[in-house]
C-alpha cells in the first residue's frame, strides 16, 4: 500500500527538527547526588538492622547464660550440707575426720572482694585490689557428699554433681569426706572476665579449675543468717535463737572471725540463705546506648524510704562491687539477681 507523499514531508521535517539531546553537567551531578542519597540510606538501614540483630542475640545469650547460673547455683545449693545415707543418722564420735572433736568446717563459705588459685585450699582467697578483673567479686564454697543408693554401696549413684557437672562415682569413707565446688571470678580461655569452677572430688587440692560462664565481671554474695548478728563470738549459739528463718543478710567477712576458727565455722553453720547478683556483659558493639551506665547486682531497693536507689545492698565502701559503674565500651550488660535456700541441715553433725 502506497504511503501517501504528505507523511514523507512530514517525517522528513521532524527528523530535521528533532534534536538528538545528552545529559547536562547539573542534570548529571543531580543524579549522581540522589542516587549517592539512596545508596547512604540503604547502608545506614543495613547498619541498623545488623546493630539491632547483633543487640537481640547478645541480649539472649545474656539471658541464657544468667539462666544457666541461676539453675547451676540452685542445685549446688540444694545439695549444700547433703549426707550419704551411710551417714544421715550418724551420732558416733568423730574418730574418723580431720577436725577431731571440734566444730567441722562448714558446708557454705565464702570471701569477700577475693580472688584465688588453683593450688590454694578451699577456704583461701587473696583480696582483689582496684583495677584487678573482677574487683570486688566475691568467692563462693559449696561442699557436699556424693550419694549412695544403699549404705553398703560400693559406687556413688551418680546424682550429686559439682559446679563442672561431675558426678563423682566415689563414696565417702567419712562424715569430712565431700566434694567442694568453689565459684569464682577470674579471666577465662577467650580473654574475657568469666565465672570459674574450682571442683575437686577429694575436698583437697590440688583443684581442677575451668571456665562455666563467659562474660561476669561482677559476682557478689551475701548470706542469709539464722540468730546471729555480725562478727558474732559467741560459741555454742544459743539453740533458742535460731528458727531456720534467716533475719538479716551479711557478707562473708561479717561471718568471719579472725584467729576464731570455732566462732567462724558455727557462724557459718548459720546461713539459711544465698543472695547472688552477677553483672554480666555481651560482646564489642552489643549495646546501643553508649552512655555511662551504673548497676547494682543485689538489687535496687532502698535502706530506707529516704534513701537513694540500691542503698539496701549497695555500699561500695564496705562492700566493693555492689555499686558497679562500668566504663562506656559499647557492651550490653544485664543483671541477675536471684536467692539459694538452702535444703539440708548446716549444722555441726
Amino acid at each position: 500500500m502506497m504511503k501517501h507523499p504528505a507523511f514523507y514531508t512530514s517525517l522528513a521535517a521532524q527528523c530535521k527538527d528533532g534534536r538528538q539531546r545528552g545529559v547536562t553537567l547539573v542534570e548529571l551531578m543531580v543524579a549522581m547526588a540522589l542516587g549517592l542519597l539512596i545508596a547512604l540510606a540503604a547502608a545506614a538501614s543495613l547498619l541498623i538492622s545488623r546493630q539491632g540483630f547483633t543487640a537481640v542475640d547478645a541480649a539472649s545469650q545474656l539471658r541464657d547464660n544468667g539462666r544457666y547460673l541461676q539453675s547451676l547455683t540452685q542445685r549446688l545449693g540444694v545439695q549444700a550440707g547433703y549426707r550419704d545415707v551411710r551417714f544421715a543418722t550418724d551420732t558416733t564420735a568423730k574418730a574418723n575426720q580431720a577436725y577431731g572433736a571440734g566444730t567441722p568446717p562448714p558446708n557454705v563459705f565464702g570471701l569477700n572482694n577475693a580472688s584465688r588459685t588453683s593450688t590454694a585450699t578451699w577456704d583461701a582467697g587473696t583480696t582483689r585490689t582496684a583495677g584487678q578483673v573482677g574487683y570486688g567479686s566475691d568467692i563462693l564454697v559449696l561442699r557436699h557428699q556424693t550419694s549412695s543408693s544403699t549404705p553398703d554401696a560400693t559406687a556413688s549413684d551418680g546424682t550429686m554433681i559439682d559446679c563442672a557437672g561431675v558426678a563423682s562415682t566415689a563414696v565417702p569413707t567419712g562424715l569430712d569426706d565431700k566434694l567442694v565446688s568453689i565459684l569464682h571470678v577470674g579471666v577465662g580461655s577467650d580473654g574475657e572476665p568469666s565465672l570459674l569452677c574450682s571442683r575437686s572430688g577429694t575436698g583437697a587440692a590440688p583443684y581442677d579449675v575451668q571456665p562455666i560462664i563467659s562474660g561476669v565481671e561482677n559476682f557478689q554474695v551475701l548470706y542469709g543468717v539464722d540468730g546471729i548478728g555480725p562478727g558474732n563470738t559467741t560459741v555454742p549459739i544459743p539453740v533458742s535463737s535460731a528458727d531456720s528463718i534467716p533475719e538479716r543478710y551479711l557478707r562473708a567477712d561479717q561471718l568471719t572471725v579472725a584467729g576464731n576458727d570455732a566462732a567462724t565455722y558455727a557462724n557459718w553453720q548459720r546461713v539459711r540463705s544465698i543472695r547472688i547478683g552477677v553483672v554480666l556483659r555481651g560482646p564489642p558493639g552489643s549495646a546501643a546506648d553508649n552512655t555511662s551506665q551504673t548497676f547494682y547486682p543485689l538489687g535496687i531497693s532502698k535502706g530506707s524510704s529516704g534513701g537513694t536507689v540500691g542503698s539496701g545492698f549497695a555500699n561500695n565502701s564496705t562492700d566493693p562491687g555492689t555499686e558497679y559503674t562500668p566504663t562506656v565500651d559499647s557492651r550490653l550488660r544485664q543483671v541477675v539477681t536471684f536467692t539459694v535456700h538452702l535444703r539440708n541441715f548446716q549444722g555441726e553433725y
